[in-house]
């Protein structure tokens, strides 16, 4: 059997809001032959008449009243989905989920969901937070679009991971201590420290930092937040190396080598140091192969590279 024909369906529509079938083959664009046509095989298709004819026009049978009415609803669905197709194939609408950790949640990702929202604010972005190896381990297996994660990362044939961005670790210090103006692994290691945890990508980076002085940390405690470890030093428990993003709000403002460019407020909880050497934290972009991308994860995807392009 067939089904109902859209074409006809707004004939008969149009029609009905007209009057004529003059007037809706003009509003149409068709051949008045054509929508005589389409009348008559809906109505065959159908076996009710739709329309009561007259020399003044053409008003619709209860039949056609009742088609009338739930054709405009099927219209305006068809419509809507081309149009949804058609914004989805521009990467305009749809949804993309993305993993990053809290630091990049908090500090960084506002900016960038706020470009996007500017850009195609029919793009659905579901945030995860998750370490950066179980973030490549669910884009591996197909149940993420997008990750932000921390370099060094395995080489994978099947993902691409292209930089990000390149921030410097900073020393946080508590309020109470004598500190240098630069913190080196000599002087960190003398002092006791709140760390991620060992499991971690930034731990592991840290750990790097002081094993290429020779040295380890003296780590009294392991969290996995970092705004707990930030209590912790405010508190007087530990030193910790953070990521610049976990700078406490009323900080200066941090040069290129992470100096800051005015003295911290009396009230600061806690001080800021750069690290000499300085130990740099790379975040890269992950994702499948671009070919194999949707239109709106491409869109997310330019609109992160864009962000970090203008920072």
């Amino acid at each position: 059997m067939r089904h109902l024909n859209l074409d006809q369906l707004r004939t008969l529509v149009t029609i009905a809001d007209l009057g004529t079938f003059a007037a809706a083959s003009q509003a149409l664009h068709l051949a008045p032959p054509t929508v005589s046509l389409h009348i008559r095989e809906l109505e065959q298709r159908l076996g009710a008449s739709l329309l009561e004819r007259s020399s003044r026009g053409a008003v619709p049978t209860a039949a056609g009243t009742l088609l009338v009415e739930r054709g405009r609803q099927l219209l305006k669905d068809a419509d809507d989905a081309e149009e949804q197709v058609r914004r989805s194939a521009h990467g305009l609408a749809g949804k993309v989920s993305l993993a990053t950790s809290t630091g990049v949640l908090v500090y960084l990702l506002p900016h960038v969901l706020a470009r996007l929202a500017e850009r195609a604010p029919e793009i659905d972005v579901e945030v995860s937070i998750l370490g950066s190896i179980e973030t490549v381990a669910r884009l591996r297996a197909g149940t993420l679009d997008l990750g932000i994660v921390a370099l060094p990362q395995p080489s994978e044939p099947d993902l691409v991971l292209g930089p990000w961005r390149r921030d410097l670790m900073l020393a946080f210090i508590p309020p109470g201590w004598e500190a240098p103006e630069v913190v080196t692994p000599d002087w960190m290691a003398a002092r006791p420290m709140v760390a991620n945890g060992s499991s971690t990508l930034t731990q592991k980076l840290i750990l790097g930092w002081f094993a290429r002085a020779g040295l380890q940390p003296r780590t009294r405690i392991e969290l996995n937040y970092n705004e707990a470890i930030k209590s912790l030093v405010s508190a007087g428990y530990g030193a910790a190396v953070l990521p610049a993003e976990w700078v406490p709000e009323g900080a200066p403002a941090l040069g290129p080598d992470g100096m800051p460019l005015a003295h911290s407020p009396s009230n600061m909880p806690m001080q800021l140091r750069p690290l000499d050497p300085p130990l740099p934290r790379e975040l890269a972009l992950a994702h499948r192969p671009e070919g194999r991308l949707d239109a709106a994860t491409r869109q997310v995807l330019e609109t992160l590279r864009g962000f970090a392009s203008s920072m």
